[in-house]
């Protein structure tokens, strides 16, 4: 690729606003094939601009690993203050929501009836507030009378909770302790918590 940025600069500050640009977690892979480069290349640029941004306290942002690519995303500490630009409503999950959660993280794909007959109660409500915060997704229909819908988690469930992939879910005695809090709180709420627990 003839590109004379690219030749001026070098790649480093066009992967950087590939990765800031790009809505969804970028890959090193499709950075490397847009830019026609080596993936093993792309992915020590992409540690020189974390060792630039996650280590930096002048910085207010981060480049993480999530799913498979790469994202800037606020830094934790500062993630109350941007939320109430970003957020219409409150990001706060319920005790029935984070059952519901729960159950699709580690039984996906899987129905409403299949929810409600583990949780023992009606889960439209939850459901529903989880598509809202597209945390989850409906994957398809099952195979079986009816076709009903199955349900999965998304991207945006992975960034809200720091995950990687679903391979660094917690434990099931750990979810367990947090599905006992009243409320569960998404990345950098419970910084905000500290903070007003401080100051009182």
């Amino acid at each position: 690729m003839n590109n004379p940025l690219k030749e001026k600069y070098g790649p480093l500050p066009i992967v950087e606003a590939m990765i800031f640009s790009s809505e969804n977690p970028l890959s090193a892979e499709k950075i490397a094939s847009i830019l026609e480069l080596n993936k093993e290349d792309v992915e020590e640029i992409i540690k020189i601009l974390m060792k630039e941004y996650n280590h930096n306290e002048m910085h207010g942002i981060e480049i993480v690993e999530i799913g498979g690519g790469y994202f800037f995303r606020t830094k934790i500490p500062y993630a109350p203050f941007i939320r109430k630009i970003v957020m219409g409503k409150e990001s706060d999950l319920s005790k029935s929501a984070m059952e519901t959660l729960a159950i699709i993280a580690y039984k996906q794909p899987i129905t409403r009836a299949e929810i409600e007959h583990i949780r023992g109660v009606d889960s439209s409500n939850p459901i529903r507030s989880l598509l809202e915060k597209k945390l989850i997704k409906i994957q398809g229909r099952k195979d079986v009378p009816g076709r009903p819908h199955v349900y999965g988690t998304t991207k945006e469930f992975l960034k809200a909770f720091g995950l990687k992939d679903l391979s660094e879910l917690p434990n099931i005695k750990e979810i367990k302790e947090i599905i006992k809090e009243p409320q569960l709180k998404l990345i950098g709420e419970e910084d905000e918590d500290k903070t007003s627990e401080n100051n009182s």
